[in-house]
């Protein structure tokens, strides 16, 4: 990983330190749900049911955890309705924005690379890979 900390950043801002703000950061918008949930508010707001349709496979559990990780750093808007039943929409922040250049960067390498990716897991698994000592 690379980390561009230069001399004015405070620790907090030092990827490789496991105890900073920014490790913690990192870890909860750079997995797979938060991703794909990012990628699916990229140009709307959706309500929770409508981002689980979007977001296929995502357990109610996780999207809630997510959701609420995500709306705790800043990168999601949680807005609920006064209604019958209750109403709640969820749409990026400016810094949810900011991170779209980011996902789409990541899904043009997984489409870029996919078939390669393929091809290396299935000579991996092929040769009993995985089951050695490193």
């Amino acid at each position: 990983m690379r980390n561009k900390q230069s001399g004015g950043l405070p620790d907090d801002a030092d990827l490789t330190r496991a105890d900073s703000l920014a490790r913690e950061i990192f870890s909860g918008v750079a997995n797979k749900w938060a991703l794909l949930i990012i990628n699916a508010l990229a140009d709307r707001t959706l309500r929770f049911t409508e981002l689980r349709t979007a977001v296929d496979g995502i357990s109610h559990k996780m999207l809630a955890q997510t959701l609420r990780g995500l709306e705790r750093d800043g990168v999601v808007h949680r807005t609920v309705y006064a209604t019958v039943p209750p109403r709640v929409e969820y749409r990026l922040t400016e810094a949810g924005e900011g991170l779209l250049a980011t996902v789409d960067g990541m899904c043009a390498w997984t489409h870029r690379y996919l078939a390669e990716i393929e091809a290396a897991r299935s000579r991996f698994d092929a040769r009993g890979a995985g089951n050695e000592q490193p």
